[in-house]
């Protein structure tokens, strides 16, 4: 983690060459009940502040906005296989406080305006980079 230009900039350049090549991802969070809940979602990564917006076709209406209204907790993972032969994986795994919103103006006409708003805490990454070489654990304050 860095200072530029006054502002904290939360993802590596290699995470954030890596999260906006990449178009979904699954996001888990807890129901009231204590069970878990795993989707496939898009995302749409704010560079400046660092946060994940999930947006969908009827979002306000699903259990994922449900538990994230109830909890306020969420990990989201994206990750690929980049080549079989060698096997090479990579990713980026993003756990943190979230928050379940209304009335937003979604990125296209098509998508409701509820967001699942992700603001990560931690953050772990690997497999990323030309080389494949750059990762990493971290902790975001």
């Amino acid at each position: 983690m860095r200072i530029e230009k006054g502002t904290l900039v939360v993802f590596t350049p290699e995470e954030l060459e890596y999260l906006h090549s990449q178009r979904l991802g699954r996001l888990a969070t807890l129901a009231p009940d204590g069970t878990l809940q795993n989707s496939p979602v898009g995302h749409v990564l704010d560079d400046a502040t660092g946060v994940i917006d999930i947006y969908g076709y009827d979002l306000g209406n699903t259990r994922k906005f449900d538990n994230i209204a109830a909890n306020g907790t969420a990990a989201y993972v994206v990750d690929d296989i980049a080549s079989l032969d060698p096997w090479t994986v990579r990713g980026v795994e993003i756990r943190g406080s979230a928050e379940a919103l209304r009335a937003i103006t979604p990125p296209y006409p098509h998508l409701s305006p509820e967001v699942i708003r992700i603001h990560p805490r931690r953050i772990i990454s690997w497999g990323l980079g030309a080389d494949g070489r750059h990762g990493s654990r971290r902790t975001v304050s």
